[in-house]
């Protein structure tokens, strides 16, 4: 197995397709292609499944994953080691982040830590589901993941970087009190709701049950980047991080819930497994993180 084999199966996942990572890399599509078809002869599995144009991880391919990026780290690691001085590291800074919490302190973080560091690459990914943050960090998908409390895992050290607070959203037009609105006198608007199981997702459930009111369903989805456009498009209310449902403030109708509703964010990591990238970002998470 070559790097350059390793790298090519990571550009195709990251630009979702052969032509995406051609040009990301460089090359002409066949140079990929080939090296592709190369590796799955090596490893004897078939990493992608090639439907029309496109390309889909195939169950090998999704396995693959974790191990190819930490065979990069560790290679972009060797390169640190070689540098002469902190203002030249290189390599690679690998995040997942829970979508609520890709903007903000994070991306202030990665601005700095780019500042410091220009010749270190940041690959800022998606953390679809906060209940495998622990496990995305042990099968080598990333170094860090920034998710809502609490984080689970024993071997990971969090860091708190902000906090989200949880509005509700309704949809243009909707006739709702003005200022906040107790949990216990939501207006019966039908809501858009995600299954249970999704942390802070359950925990508003139970507050809203506790308060004794039962509003409406109008759709169950498990797609939490849809909820937004349900409650635009006239489906539903629904309860959202403040950051998000403010970026339809001029659509939407907003309100703050009484009790409010705020959690913590941090960003994990395992202290013994770091990078020297991702030793260099610890310490700037450590200078720059408010004392609790």
């Amino acid at each position: 197995m070559e790097l350059r084999q390793v790298e090519y199966f990571l550009a195709v996942v990251e630009h979702e397709g052969i032509g995406g990572a051609a040009t990301a890399l460089g090359v002409a599509q066949p140079t990929v292609s080939q090296a592709l078809r190369a590796l799955e002869r090596e490893l004897g599995v078939q990493l992608f499944h090639r439907i029309g144009r496109g390309m889909v991880l195939s169950a090998a391919g999704r396995t693959m994953v974790g191990p190819a990026r930490q065979i990069v780290r560790d290679v972009d690691a060797v390169e640190d080691l070689l540098t002469t001085s902190a203002d030249e590291l290189t390599g690679r800074l690998d995040i997942l982040a829970f979508p609520a919490m890709a903007s903000g302190p994070i991306v202030d973080l990665i601005s700095r830590f780019r500042d410091r560091y220009p010749l270190v690459n940041v690959r800022f990914g998606e953390l679809r589901d906060e209940t495998q943050a622990a496990a995305v960090i042990e099968d080598g998908h990333c170094e860090f993941v920034v998710a809502h409390l609490p984080i689970a895992g024993d071997e990971l050290e969090v860091i708190v970087i902000g906090e989200q607070e949880y509005v509700l959203v309704y949809p243009p037009g909707t006739d709702v009190p003005e200022g906040p609105i107790p949990l216990g006198s939501l207006p019966p608007v039908p809501m858009v709701f995600v299954p249970r199981g999704q942390s802070v997702a359950d925990e508003i459930e139970e507050a809203i049950r506790a308060a004794g009111v039962r509003p409406p369903l109008a759709v169950l989805s498990e797609h939490r980047e849809e909820r937004l456009p349900m409650v635009l498009a006239g489906i539903g209310g629904t309860i959202l991080e403040k950051a998000i449902a403010e970026t339809a403030a001029d659509r939407a109708v907003i309100r703050t819930v009484e009790p409010r509703f705020v959690r913590p964010f941090a960003i994990a990591f395992d202290p013994a497994a770091l990078s020297p990238v991702g030793q260099a970002f610890v310490g700037l998470i450590r200078s720059t993180a408010t004392p609790p």
